[in-house]
């Protein structure tokens, strides 16, 4: 395909980072001598489960954190972030977005206000607030997020979403969030700093807690899941807060003691082993799709030259509602699951908008296997993430520009 050439050296420096946190999670399963016993099922309360302890010890050392929550119990990257944030704040408490406004399901666990008829136990029914700084320039505004924190002792958790979510911006990378950190850490040193991992884990060759952060979250559905993981989420970070989140998840008293998972842990195991290079391969995926769509006339972001991501996502705008569609529609029908639908745009729970998916995944929901979404609103845009092997990825670019082409959409071929 014409469109790969040129793209030697922006995947040059995937297949590095692939490398490196490769190195770093194998070293991470030789120090805690995980062995086959681990992967056994347990039932009831789970008391002295050594698979998941020895799991959640697995991921605190491939994400640079001194414990960690990971259980099949939490159910997306949303409840996720939620458990976090209703551990840690208590009535009176703010959380304090650095990225503006946080994706849409995460809107409505923070306000019942927030589009959200009928929603019952966000934060603020609970008595906390919020507030937010926009980014300047697609950059953390640092001097309005210090200005927030001086002016208002309340703060209690200063939140950053790496990922854009619906939003047209590039993903906030390790660095850029470092020297925002500091400057916090030295303003509010008492402040939480917390992140949203979603769509980041592996991506580069540090994690959020390894510049300054206290706190990430996601699912395990995502990267770290390496597409095998069936279900679930994390949270990572201090241990003091980790406790807190334990004992919202389960019950004051018991925290992480409890908890068991009749499945068995060995997905878990294995798709944290192959996270690094499924990422690598998704990343592979999302500059190809990059390539092809510039070349055939479209916008995207990050363009296919931006050597340095932060996230899987691949933006790529639409001039008319008809494209975007016909769009995530050709997803879907390079997808090895439910190949033969056709979705269509629907009122989907936790959203301001008629979302369009394409997820022919073998695990529902599977954001890390190939797979497409889209709000049904103006400026029309598609994002695009995951593949579990990058020759799918190929295929897909192929079926979808074939498929715009088809529809006259086209102006330019590559």
């Amino acid at each position: 395909m014409q469109a790969e050439e040129g793209l030697h050296a922006v995947f040059a420096r995937i297949e590095e980072t692939e490398f490196f946190n490769h190195e770093k999670v194998l070293a991470a399963f030789q120090q805690e001598k995980i062995a086959q016993r681990h992967f056994m099922p347990t039932t009831g309360y789970g008391y002295d489960d050594i698979g998941r302890d020895a799991l959640e010890r697995l991921f605190a050392h491939a994400m640079g954190a001194e414990d960690a929550l990971v259980r099949p119990q939490i159910v997306n990257g949303t409840h996720a972030l939620y458990l976090a944030l209703a551990g840690i704040l208590r009535p009176g408490d703010t959380l304090l977005s650095a990225t503006g406004k946080p994706y849409d399901t995460l809107e409505k666990a923070i306000s019942s206000g927030g589009g959200g008829k009928g929603v019952t136990g966000s934060l603020d029914e609970f008595g906390v607030r919020y507030r937010e700084t926009a980014l300047l320039n697609d950059a953390i505004n640092i001097h309005e997020v210090i200005e927030a924190l001086r002016e208002d002792s309340t703060i209690k958790i200063v939140y950053f979403q790496r990922s854009r979510g619906y939003a047209w911006r590039r993903a906030v990378s390790c660095d850029a969030m470092k020297a925002a950190l500091q400057a916090i850490r030295a303003t509010a040193p008492d402040a939480v700093i917390m992140v949203d991992n979603c769509y980041g884990e592996f991506v580069e060759t540090m994690e959020p807690l390894e510049v300054g952060a206290d706190i990430i979250a996601g699912s395990l559905i995502k990267n770290p899941g390496g597409g095998l993981a069936p279900t679930g989420g994390y949270v990572a970070g201090r241990r003091s807060l980790i406790e807190c989140v334990a004992q919202r998840l389960t019950l004051p008293g018991m925290g992480k003691e409890v908890g068991s998972y009749s499945g068995g842990y060995l997905p878990f195991y294995q798709g944290l082993f192959m996270a690094p290079h499924v990422t690598a391969q998704s990343l592979k995926t999302a500059v190809l799709f990059a390539r092809v769509f510039e070349t055939a006339g479209f916008t995207t972001l990050p363009e296919s030259g931006d050597a340095h991501r932060s996230d899987i996502i691949q933006a790529l705008r639409f001039h008319t509602k008809e494209a975007l569609i016909a769009f995530v529609q050709s997803i879907q029908r390079v997808a090895p699951i439910d190949s033969f639908v056709s979705p269509e745009p629907w009122n989907m729970p936790g959203y301001s908008s008629q979302v369009i998916m394409a997820a022919g995944t073998f695990i529902q929901g599977s954001s890390i296997e190939l797979s497409a979404d889209a709000p049904i609103r103006e400026p029309y845009t598609a994002y695009i993430q995951g593949a579990l092997a990058y020759s799918h990825g190929r295929l897909g670019a192929m079926m979808a520009l074939q498929s715009l082409m088809d529809a006259g959409k086209v102006k330019n071929c590559p």
